[in-house]
């Protein structure tokens, strides 16, 4: 059974950075991508960015390129989400996900197994 841990949310000032950690169990996620979404109250769940876990490829929302970056350790099993310079409107619950194959996707659909998300407050 596929189990995703979402980790290292909370609040933050405006300006401040934050990391949070996704820890993947259950398979091996060499044939998956690996993706974190996050979701503000009363709005839709959007797509942040995504890796592969073989090649790191990355891909990422216009939103948020050049403030998050997006990584993994492959023998940990574990994906990153470094966020600088946050804003109060990053607040949400960030999730991470995992979908199969190995194309990007920024499509919730396609994502398979998630994790039950990790609250991010950032104050101004």
């Amino acid at each position: 059974q596929v189990q995703l841990v979402e980790s290292g949310g909370g609040l933050v000032q405006a300006g401040g950075s934050l990391r949070l950690s996704c820890a993947a169990s259950g398979r091996t996620f060499s044939s998956y991508v690996m993706g974190w979404f996050r979701q503000a109250p009363g709005k839709v769940r959007e797509f942040l960015a995504a890796i592969s876990w073989i090649g790191g490829s990355t891909y990422y929302a216009g939103s948020v390129k050049g403030r998050f970056t997006i990584s993994r350790d492959n023998a940990e099993n574990t994906v990153y989400l470094q966020m600088n310079s946050l804003k109060p409107e990053d607040t949400a619950v960030y999730y991470c996900a995992a979908r199969p194959g190995s194309r990007l996707s920024r499509l919730l659909y396609e994502y398979n197994y998630w994790g039950q998300g990790t609250q991010v407050t950032v104050s101004s």
